[in-house]
């Protein structure tokens, strides 16, 4: 079953969308609250992107609110700021058993909520079985899928949770039964969707609990102010188990959508860190990287774009190979792009842990156009009307879209002779049309969640919620099926490879154009903690300023 497309997850969405109204209702409530009262200012601030639309773990799916959910909320496992890695979160320690399919891990006897009460194994129960709820509406809910009838406890063939491959032994032991060997689940124990989450708030509060005060938290942080259109505060989590090393007391993280008021900010001292490269002046990129406090690192993300399978003419594999070959990356990226961006002859980033991906389609006009031909459509006469969407932006790397859509245009016009509409979406409808495959082709992006293949490849199984094309296929399926139960790491890389090179040379659902560039601002003779990584990830914890902080 598609997920996506399923009227079921359909009717859940809609659900949740009904919740985000009223958990805004709710923080506008916590504006009144709070607009009136004094505070100090924030040890860190940092220009975080878009508006959250939910600090729930278990829903969100946007960078900016994970940054926020993983700060106030803990898995088994946390990552390390430095390297990206997984290391003892909640649990202090795990064991492995000898086939490698049973986790054991022993919860810290000094977890506990930010309230004061002791984290249990009976929380990290409900919170891995509430992800897995599809009234939770979790688009992730398929990274529990690794366990021993998790899929099956999701789709409604097992009613009994308790035959779900999770349980907890005691109040500090919690164990977990994996289908087969999994080379990745402890980064998976890092994620939001695994994140621990408190049962006493939602039971009482429903969709409206986090913004109820005092949010119990798990993470270094608890929730002081949700202000919409102002910030985000967080305050250190006395409670926590390693509270000793939050550097940093109060963390401000501000939304904006504006690259030239998150560079205002930055420049009059008002924000320390912008760690979004959608937040940096286009015009100004040439200039912004000579400066030292200018900082670009290679990390695991991709541009693409999509193509939705279930309408005509994309439905046949010979028009997305036209499409894939008519596409000039080299000119794109040398064009178009400002911050030291790759081209993307496969999906899969270069640096991925054990794997080297297979070469994808280039740039060949003379096939694509025979490719056409054959598919019916002689120097594209006679192909039907089709649009090309992306989201609306107000600068900075988003700005870029517009024009990468402008030049695809022009060069399946030159090469294809086909007319494709270009169509300038709002960021939030945009996400929601790629999930009800209302579209025809559609800019896209992915940034790993771990450093594995898998986090890129099993995105177009055929029940990922994050396929987002209709495509389906079992012998792709099978293929990454096959590869994740391999304790082999070259046979798993081999069997990866197969798989990506029917997703990207074969069956083209989806064409890669481009590997992102991280680009952060801050100085770094005063900001310390804030290290590059493949994964991008910075946890808030680990920040801190050295001496007066700028602007005060």
């Amino acid at each position: 079953m598609n997920f996506e497309t399923s009227a079921l997850h359909r009717a859940w969405r809609a659900l949740r969308f009904l919740r985000l109204v009223d958990l805004l209702i709710m923080a506008c409530a916590l504006v009144w609250l709070t607009a009136c009262r004094p505070e100090p200012h924030a040890d860190v601030v940092i220009v975080n992107g878009n508006e959250p639309e939910s600090l729930d773990p278990a829903i969100v799916t946007a960078i900016p609110d994970m940054r926020i959910a993983k700060a106030l909320f803990e898995g088994l496992a946390r990552l390390d700021g430095a390297s990206g890695r997984p290391v003892p979160g909640l649990a202090e320690r795990w064991e492995l058993s000898p086939d490698g399919r049973v986790y054991t891990f022993h919860l810290r006897t000094n977890a506990v909520w930010s309230t004061g009460e002791a984290i249990t194994t009976a929380d990290v129960l409900y919170s891995w079985l509430r992800a897995l709820n599809p009234a939770t509406a979790s688009d992730y809910a398929g990274q529990l899928f690794y366990i021993r009838n998790a899929e099956g406890y999701y789709t409604g063939q097992i009613k009994d949770p308790s035959r779900v491959g999770i349980h907890a032994l005691d109040p500090h032991t919690f164990q977990v039964e994996l289908n087969y060997p999994l080379a990745f689940f402890l980064d998976l124990c890092c994620y939001p969707t695994l994140a621990v989450v408190p049962r006493q708030a939602i039971d009482r509060y429903g969709d409206r609990w986090v913004t109820h005060q005092p949010l119990p938290c798990s993470g270094p942080y608890e929730l002081d102010a949700w202000r919409l259109n102002d910030k985000v505060r967080l305050r250190k989590n006395r409670y926590y188990w390693d509270a000793s090393n939050t550097h940093s007391e109060v963390v401000d993280l501000l939304p904006t959508a504006s690259p030239n008021t998150a560079l205002n900010l930055y420049e009059t001292g008002v924000a320390d860190i912008v760690w979004d490269k959608d937040l940096v002046p286009v015009e100004l990129m040439d200039v912004l990287v000579k400066r030292p406090d200018y900082h670009n690192f290679s990390f695991l993300g991709t541009f693409f774009y999509r193509f939705n399978v279930t309408r005509k003419p994309l439905d046949d594999p010979r028009v997305r190979q036209a499409f894939a070959l008519a596409t000039d990356k080299r000119q794109i990226v040398h064009k178009l792009t400002y911050g030291g961006e790759k081209i993307a002859s496969h999906f899969v980033p270069d640096g991925v842990a054990n794997y080297q991906s297979p070469e994808g389609l280039g740039f060949d006009p003379s096939r694509a156009r025979r490719l056409l031909a054959e598919a019916g459509f002689p120097g594209g006469k006679g192909f039907p009307h089709l649009q090309y969407v992306f989201f609306s932006a107000a600068g900075g790397g988003a700005k870029i879209q517009g024009k990468l859509a402008v030049e695809l245009q022009q060069m399946w016009r030159a090469e294809l002779g086909v007319e494709i509409e270009l169509r300038q979406i709002e960021r939030k409808i945009f996400y929601s049309a790629q999930s009800r495959l209302d579209y025809d082709l559609s800019a896209s992006s992915w940034v790993g969640d771990y450093n594995d293949a898998n986090t890129f490849l099993d995105m177009y199984v055929g029940n990922s919620g994050n396929n987002r094309t209709g495509w389906k296929s079992a012998r792709y399926d099978a293929l990454i099926l096959e590869a994740n139960q391999q304790a082999d790491l070259h046979r798993r890389a081999e069997l990866f490879r197969q798989a990506e090179a029917l997703l990207i040379t074969q069956e083209v659902p989806i064409v890669p154009v481009y590997f992102y560039t991280g680009f952060t601002y801050f100085n770094d003779r005063t900001l310390k903690g804030l290290h590059p990584n493949l994964l991008d990830v910075h946890p808030q914890h680990y920040v801190w300023i050295v001496g007066p902080k700028r602007g005060s």
